[in-house]
C-alpha cells in the first residue's frame, strides 16, 4: 500500500530530533504535518501517554501490538516491537504478540490484557464484565484506567495510520528476534 497523501515537510528542528531518536522521521509525523495543529496535538498526547506509569510498560506495549495486529497496522507493530527492544522488554514475548492465542509464552495476566485489547478493538467492543473485573482485581483501578485509555489511543493511532496508507518503515529489522506473523490476514478484525 502506498501513502494516500504525500509527505509534508516538518520543521527542521523537529525533523532532526526525530532522526536523532529513531534514525529516521516517522511517516505518521510527515502525514500529520499537513495540518500543524493536528500534528502538534497528536504529538502532545502521544508524549503524554509515554509518561504514564501506573500500568506495566510490557502490558501496554503488548496491548498496543495486539491492537495493531488486529487492525492491520504494520507501522504500529513495527515501531512498538522496535521500542520494546529499546526499552529492554521481553522480545521473545513481544515477537509473539501477533500470534498470542497460539503462543505459550504469555502469563495468564498478559493473555487477559491481550484479550482485553482485542475486545476493545472489536466493532462493536466485546469487553465482558468478567474480563474487566479480573483485570481490575489484578491491576487496580489506576492501572486499568491507564491501560484502557492506552488501548483507546492505540486504536486511534492504528486506524489513522491504516486509513492514510502508512505501513512499516522497517524499524523492527534491527531486532534480533523476528516478529511473528499473525495467523490470519491483516484487517480481519473479529466481531465475536
Amino acid at each position: 500500500m502506498a501513502l494516500r497523501v504525500p509527505k509534508a515537510e516538518l520543521p527542521s528542528e523537529l525533523r532532526e530530533n526525530m532522526i536523532k531518536m529513531l534514525g529516521t522521521v516517522p511517516e505518521p509525523e510527515e502525514v500529520l504535518a499537513h495540518n500543524p495543529k493536528v500534528a502538534a496535538a497528536s504529538r502532545e498526547f502521544s508524549n503524554g501517554v509515554a509518561t504514564w506509569d501506573a500500568a506495566d510498560a510490557s502490558l501496554k506495549t503488548f496491548a498496543h501490538m495486539a491492537v495493531a495486529a488486529q487492525i492491520g497496522c504494520s507501522w504500529c507493530l513495527d515501531i512498538n516491537y522496535f521500542l520494546a527492544q529499546n526499552h529492554n522488554l521481553d522480545l521473545a514475548k513481544a515477537s509473539q504478540v501477533p500470534r498470542w492465542k497460539e503462543s505459550e509464552v504469555f502469563t495468564p495476566l498478559e493473555r487477559d490484557v491481550l484479550a482485553y485489547a482485542e475486545a476493545m478493538t472489536n466493532t462493536p467492543p466485546t469487553v465482558t464484565d468478567e474480563l474487566y473485573a479480573g483485570l481490575l482485581d489484578r491491576l487496580g483501578p489506576a492501572a486499568l484506567v491507564e491501560l484502557t485509555v492506552f488501548i483507546g489511543f492505540a486504536n486511534f493511532a492504528a486506524r489513522c495510520n491504516t486509513a492514510h496508507g502508512i505501513t512499516s518503515q522497517g524499524f523492527s529489522d534491527a531486532c534480533a528476534i523476528p516478529l511473528a506473523p499473525r495467523p490470519q490476514a491483516f484487517g480481519t478484525a473479529a466481531t465475536a
